[in-house]
């Protein structure tokens, strides 16, 4: 249980996030709903609010280091802490590579790298005096063998996160905060819809599992991660990907 831990969660809108931020409430954390699409993230707070549990809507644009000090500092306003932090926000894109451009390039690693470190130092910065963190970052398959179906620049978004977590996952050990990432596979998520379905169908096939994840199945890997049972793990990535990919 995680009764009376705080968390963040980032990209909770939808998907992955929004399961996830469910079932940290469920282990009965106060938790941060963060996006940028206000309507959909208050309707994610309100639909854990209806179950009794603590949540609350901030917004903010995780590119953007302003905004995410800023997000800390609210959050810490509201519930005197922060515990937990699962950076899941992303966006996935997929752009054949002689149609990539430096726009969207910078686009996808703002938003998916770059507050793998800011936000995670700020947040860290908040934990230190407790000697109690957790730390979750959202990676990808496509971290670990590279991108499929015109993914080239996120996949390395991805890997570099799974670099990047093992490096504050050293820097933070005194402090025991511990510094994890997830590898999905394929989720039935928005972020898979704009794959054609043949292109779908041939991912699932070399699935030893046969289908995709709900996302349901990633947040309970993730709420593992930061459980107060979960105490000699940092620095580690956890494949959930149904047998894809075997590390």
């Amino acid at each position: 249980m995680l009764e009376n831990r705080v968390a963040i969660v980032t990209g909770a809108a939808r998907g992955i996030g929004a399961a996830t931020a469910l079932l940290l409430a469920r282990q009965g954390a106060k938790v941060a709903v963060c996006d940028i699409e206000a309507e959909l993230t208050e309707m994610v707070s309100a639909g854990i609010r209806a179950e009794g549990k603590e949540a609350r809507t901030f917004l903010c644009d995780v590119s953007m280091p302003t905004q995410t000090d800023q997000l800390v500092k609210d959050v810490v306003d509201v519930y005197g802490k922060i515990d937990i932090l699962v950076n899941n926000a992303g966006i996935c894109p997929r752009i054949p590579v002689d149609e990539m451009t430096e726009e969207m390039f910078d686009l996808m690693f703002g938003i998916n790298l770059k507050p793998i470190f800011f936000l995670t130092r700020a947040v860290a910065n908040v934990m230190k005096p407790y000697k109690w963190g957790r730390v979750v970052n959202i990676s990808s398959t496509g971290g670990r063998i590279g991108g499929i179906h015109n993914t080239t620049v996120y996949s390395g978004t991805k890997g570099g996160m799974l670099a990047m977590t093992k490096t504050l996952a050293r820097h933070y050990a005194p402090y025991n905060i511990l510094i994890n990432a997830i590898a999905p596979g394929a989720v039935d998520t928005r972020m898979f819809e704009n794959v054609q379905t043949d292109a779908r169908e041939e991912y699932i096939g070399t699935v030893p599992l046969k289908r995709m994840a709900k996302p349901i199945e990633i947040a309970h890997s993730i709420v593992h991660l930061c459980s107060e049972e979960t105490t000699w793990v940092t620095g580690a990535t956890l494949d959930v990907n149904g047998g894809v990919v075997m590390m």
